[in-house]
């Protein structure tokens, strides 16, 4: 299965399940359509969110501030934004990261 890419405004998006207070951070691949990604932070204050941004961001190879949350914020299941790749290329990026969290 693959992770579900869309355009959106001022971007592209896809959905994310978080995993707040994980032994370790990790992109864990692909669950449901969505990019599974454990985060050590907890839930708390938006710090699991900024965590989760932050390495998304950097599993993608963007700046932090190209990435974005558009729903979710309070939710395990979120829909993130990312700003300066065009869909083809973040379906890439996203497939790679999900096979290669499966070896």
């Amino acid at each position: 299965m693959t992770i579900e890419v869309r355009s959106a405004r001022g971007g592209i998006s896809f959905g994310v399940k978080a995993q707040p207070r994980a032994r370790r951070a990790a992109v864990l691949g692909e669950w449901n359509g969505c990019l599974r990604v454990a985060v050590r932070e907890p839930a708390e204050d938006g710090r699991a969110n900024a965590a989760l941004l932050a390495s998304i961001a950097a599993a993608l190879g963007v700046r932090a501030d190209a990435i974005s949350l558009a729903a979710g914020e309070r939710s395990s299941r979120k829909v993130v934004v990312v700003r300066g790749l065009g869909a083809a290329e973040t379906a890439r990026r996203l497939d790679a990261l999900a096979s290669a969290s499966l070896t």
